[in-house]
């Protein structure tokens, strides 16, 4: 009986010792709270009507003559259209890694990975001047490398020209190359 006693009377304290609150402490004994989380920025969403099928008013104007369009970059004279023509057909995986970039006279690096980043790869840059400073992920689409900002907006499309080079121009019409 005294052995149905004791047993009983350990199953109590063990179970009331499982319901102790327990905290972060330092090693002083101080207790210690976790530093709060800081908010994040996230993305403007935008909200409107689909055009109807068939509706071919969403798609921009004509270039006007000595100016070409190609993905919503506009160059003068129409060279990344020969480029986009003569382009060779290119990887995902064949562009990860450290590039050499030659913008506007000025040159620097980016480094571009497979790690996913919204829409794209995690990319970036260091050195560079103007509109690829705010370079933040990457993406093939079709035989075109898109150089996106942070918050995924294209800033150059690039084309592959020879084996370790790539040719194409930023949104404002820079000239941009890419090469190991």
């Amino acid at each position: 009986m005294r052995t149905i006693h004791a047993v009983a009377g350990l199953a109590v304290v063990l179970a009331l010792a499982g319901c102790q609150r327990t905290s972060m402490t330092d090693f002083g004994g101080n207790t210690v709270s976790p530093a709060p989380l800081q908010a994040q920025p996230v993305a403007t969403v935008s909200s409107g009507q689909l055009a109807a099928p068939g509706d071919t008013s969403q798609f921009p104007a004509a270039p006007v003559s000595g100016t070409a369009a190609v993905g919503g970059v506009q160059t003068p004279g129409g060279t990344e259209v020969a480029a986009a023509a003569n382009a060779l057909d290119v990887t995902k995986e064949s562009m990860v890694g450290n590039w050499r970039v030659s913008n506007a006279g000025s040159s620097c690096d980016m480094f571009l990975t497979l790690t996913n980043l919204g829409s794209g790869s995690r990319g970036g840059t260091r050195g560079c001047a103007g509109e690829l400073t705010a370079m933040g992920s990457w993406e093939v689409a079709g035989k075109q490398v898109v150089l996106k900002d942070r918050n995924g907006n294209p800033l150059a499309r690039l084309f592959k020209t020879a084996d370790a080079r790539f040719d194409g121009s930023t949104n404002g019409g820079q000239p941009v190359s890419l090469s190991r």
